[in-house]
């Protein structure tokens, strides 16, 4: 824990909500400007565009990313420089022959991403939440930063009936409490973006009609963040017949949204609840909108699909267009999803993700190689489990961590078991009860892990793409 940190968890809570106020005010004047709802109005606009239009603006836009990066970032030009010693005469033109770029590039030498014509001291520094233990550094300017904002305030708020300016509450990975604090508040407001920014680390049965007096007492109108807090919230809440105040909507972001969690959410709240995808590197970005269908964000980037057998399915890789002073060519995001050729109904020209499937650790692998991802289904039908958490050690060998619900019966355990077996085949399954499932270090609920060796996962590659060093970089 950072210095500041432990004198900002010393600050009686008054105090800290002025801290994250000022803090608030500050993104502010970096996310919006006199500009914005101008910007705002033509992405909706853009909304509306056939595909041979967002062919063509996603061309254009390419076309000067991959030229600017070869001519103008460290990383790429010593690569490029590199492959025309070796005789390589490929073209940087075409994006097809650009490599995959891996996150530990990106970790080991941030900077060299940056373009020579920029600064970094006067550019917005950002990082990952390091889901893994080691997060990236990402710096962006102060145009692309209310390019992206617009861009949410268009199809993150607007699309919802939404704006920057209603009041709403964010469940995410911030220790804005110290982690010791038993009692309220477990929350500050942030009044510099009209934020209620609640922890997800204090959410317990006895801490649940404190969060919901705190919604109805800031006047929030929407939730936003991790599924699996707001669900908990919301489970509690229905649980102890907690009245808990309507809001227009529930926005899920950070984690895979599950039939389950969208069930108990909109019948806590009364309110839809729209998935959202995306990352700090603004890769690549989706909404789901009011018919029910997750789309793409083409500004933001594009996204190739490997792996998947098929040109629709498999691991993305993003090339992302808005941050062309830190651009990610080709870049291995670590999700995996399927697109759909379907028009939906809600007539917007977005492409239509069919699934995000989770990140490439939090699928499952048949002995076969078969990637298994989605696997929420397995727990429907009355498994009375609170929460679990289906974690593969090897090809053969199944952990079910789970907190057990009253009821739980014997029953119960041999249903979730043979039902893994359906989509796995012949594999062992343990159980582990806990008193609760293990969070990431920023608060993220992790449904499925993938722990198999790099020897497995070699085998895997071998069968999906052939003999190779399985890097992806050509």
């Amino acid at each position: 824990m950072s210095t500041a940190l432990k004198v900002y968890h010393k600050l009686p809570p008054a105090a800290r909500s002025t801290v994250a106020s000022l803090r608030g005010y500050y993104l502010n004047w970096w996310r919006y400007d006199s500009r914005t709802d101008q910007l705002v109005e033509e992405a909706l606009e853009r909304d509306r565009w056939s595909a041979d239009e967002w062919r063509a603006f996603q061309d254009e836009r390419l076309g000067f990313l991959l030229e600017r990066a070869a001519a103008k970032v460290p990383f790429y030009r010593r690569m490029w420089e590199e492959r025309r010693r070796k005789g390589d005469k490929a073209s940087w033109s075409y994006l097809e022959n650009w490599p995959v770029l891996e996150k530990e590039s990106l970790r080991s030498e941030p900077e060299a991403f940056v373009a020579d014509d920029r600064s970094t001291s006067r550019m917005f520094h950002d990082h990952t939440s390091g889901t893994t233990g080691t997060s990236l550094d990402l710096w962006l300017s102060g145009e692309t930063v209310k390019e992206w904002y617009a861009l949410f305030e268009a199809r993150a708020r607007r699309w919802y009936g939404l704006s920057r300016n209603d009041r709403w509450a964010i469940f995410g990975g911030q220790l804005v409490a110290p982690v010791t604090r038993q009692k309220p508040p477990y929350w500050v407001w942030n009044k510099g973006l009209n934020q209620l920014y609640m922890s997800s680390y204090h959410l317990s049965a006895e801490s649940a009609p404190a969060y919901v007096e705190a919604l109805r007492k800031y006047g929030i109108t929407y939730v936003l963040g991790y599924p699996s807090a707001i669900e908990s919230l919301a489970r509690e809440s229905i649980r102890q017949g907690i009245a808990a105040p309507e809001l227009k909507v529930a926005i899920a972001n950070a984690e895979p949204l599950f039939e389950h969690q969208r069930e108990a959410i909109s019948e806590a709240f009364g309110c839809p609840v729209r998935e959202t995808y995306g990352m700090a590197e603004i890769a690549a970005a989706a909404s789901e909108c009011e018919e029910g269908s997750l789309h793409q964000w083409p500004e933001a980037g594009i996204i190739e699909t490997l792996d998947g057998g098929s040109a629709d399915s498999g691991e993305f890789i993003c090339t992302g267009l808005l941050n062309t002073d830190m651009p990610l060519i080709r870049y291995r995001v670590g999700d995996s999803g399927t697109f759909s050729e379907k028009e939906c109904a809600c007539g917007r020209g977005l492409t239509v993700i069919d699934a995000i499937e989770g990140r490439t650790d939090d699928l499952l692998y048949t002995k076969g190689g078969r990637r298994v991802g989605r696997m929420d289904p397995v727990f429907k039908g009355g498994i009375r489990m609170k929460e679990a958490q289906i974690v593969q050690e090897s090809l053969t060998d199944i952990k079910v961590r789970f907190v057990p619900a009253e009821g739980l019966r014997a029953e119960d355990k041999d249903q979730l078991a043979s039902r893994i077996r359906e989509r796995l085949g012949s594999v062992e399954v343990e159980f582990e009860e806990v008193r609760q499932i293990p969070r990431t270090s920023r608060g993220k609920f992790r449904a499925v892990v993938c722990n198999i060796s790099e020897e497995d996962r070699a085998a895997i590659r071998v069968l999906n793409d052939g003999p190779g060093d399985g890097t992806g970089t050509g």
